[in-house]
């Protein structure tokens, strides 16, 4: 059988402070959302601007990380899969999300909260627990 493959990369900036909570077991899980923005210019040579917005999902140790050391504005380096999940409201209807469950994260620019110097935040999932760079 053939494998599957479903990986995201992404590099943008925060669009708000991270927002951490706990599962009713005690395992952290800390959202973001991340904004891209791509520049184009059209053939009758006018400057275009996109954004997309990506919601994105860490646990574990990786989600303590992100609540600690990322806030708004900040650009970061995002990697891990998409997942969508699914629910119905109180009325029958039903909504979607898609997000990115982040595996790795990766500050870039300038840190806020963390130490003024050294080399760029480099975090991979709790599977590496034992390999984080700090």
């Amino acid at each position: 059988m053939s494998r599957g493959l479903n990986k995201v990369m992404i590099i943008g900036n925060l669009g708000r402070d991270p927002e951490m909570r706990y599962t009713p077991g005690g395992r952290p899980v800390t959202s973001f959302s991340v904004v891209t923005t791509r520049t184009w210019t059209s053939g009758e040579g006018e400057r275009h601007e996109e954004s997309e917005w990506f919601n994105v999902v860490a646990w574990g140790n990786l989600a303590e990380i992100c609540s600690q050391y990322l806030k708004k504005g900040q650009q970061v380096y995002v990697e891990g899969r998409l997942q969508t999940r699914g629910w119905e409201d109180e009325e029958g209807k039903k909504h979607y999300r898609t997000e990115v469950v982040a595996s790795e994260m990766i500050v870039l620019g300038e840190r806020r909260g963390g130490p003024p110097s050294g080399p760029d935040l480099d975090v991979e999932s709790e599977s590496n627990e034992e390999d984080y760079a700090f």
